[in-house]
This record gives C-alpha cells, sequence and structure tokens, in this order.
C-alpha cells in the first residue's frame, strides 16, 4: 500500500484490520489492529516478541492509551467521515499531553483538505482513501503560509511575530 509519510509518497508495509475474529490467526507481517483487540489479547500479543500498531477512533478515549504507548511503533487515528473531527483531538493529546513519539497515522475518510489540519496536530503518515490521488495530495501540505494558532507542530503563530 502506497501512504504519504512525512510529506512524501512510500510504500508502506503495515496492514489495516478493520475487524478481526479472535479466533482466526493473525495476518502475517506488521498490521494495525483495533484497539479493542490488542487490549483484550494483549499478553499473547506481547509473547509474540512483534512490533505492534493498533487504531481507535473517536469513541475510545485517549486516556486509555496511556499505559500501553511504549508498546506502539505506530497508532492510527481514524476519521471515519469527513465533519468527524474527534481523532484530531487524540493526536495533540498524544503528541502533547502524553508525549507519544512514534508514527501517527490518519485513516478513513482523509483528504487532501484535511492533510495541512492533521500535520498541525502531530500526525506524520496519511492513508488516503483508494480514490483519491495522493500526488495532488501532496499539495494539501501548501494550501496555507501562515498559521494563526499555536499547534503540536511548533509553527510561531503569525500574531507572535508582529513587532
Amino acid at each position: 500500500m502506497r501512504i504519504i509519510k512525512d510529506k512524501k509518497i512510500i510504500d508502506d508495509d503495515w496492514s489495516l484490520v478493520r475487524d478481526i475474529d479472535s479466533s482466526a490467526p493473525l495476518p502475517d507481517g506488521n498490521v494495525i489492529l483495533p484497539f479493542m483487540y490488542w487490549q483484550e489479547n494483549r499478553d499473547a500479543l506481547l509473547k509474540q516478541n512483534a512490533t505492534h500498531a493498533v487504531w481507535i477512533d473517536g469513541d475510545i478515549e485517549t486516556e486509555k492509551l496511556v499505559s500501553y504507548l511504549e508498546y506502539y511503533a505506530l497508532i492510527a487515528l481514524d476519521f471515519p467521515v469527513f465533519k468527524d473531527g474527534r481523532s484530531y483531538t487524540h493526536a495533540r493529546l498524544l503528541r502533547e499531553r502524553y508525549g507519544f513519539k512514534g508514527d501517527l497515522r490518519a485513516i478513513g475518510e482523509v483528504l487532501r483538505d484535511q492533510l495541512f489540519f492533521l500535520q498541525r496536530c502531530g500526525i506524520d503518515s496519511y492513508q488516503l482513501r483508494e480514490d483519491k490521488d495522493a500526488e495532488d495530495a501532496l499539495k494539501g501540505f501548501e494550501d496555507f503560509t501562515v498559521c494563526y494558532q499555536a499547534a503540536a507542530d511548533d509553527v510561531v503563530p503569525v500574531y507572535k511575530s508582529r513587532r
């Protein structure tokens, strides 16, 4: 799968698992598991000595992940529809309050119009909708040249640069 990471289009080896039957074996390779599945099967998963990743949506409280952050190389934040912005808050909290240093990935209804703002919240990789052009989406990072408020990206807001 191709994703955008650090403003470049790259091949990615993570597989997103949306629904999983707890009796079925996990797919081979790097998988992004539903947080609830990971939480229920944590002990068995940690014994596998593998790299872990989870995805959450706006219904999960960010604080539920805090005790497990050290185990995750990647946390995917689901944007199920364009108008659901709860995962923006997840990103800011994970970066600023809880100090998560791993990869934060936007998944779901991820569109060019959001990339600039998702980046400002601390998200570093983006799995676009299948029908969207990644080359065109890269231009979304350049849609704005100034910022009006502070964010996780540490860009100096325009009001602070006034004399």
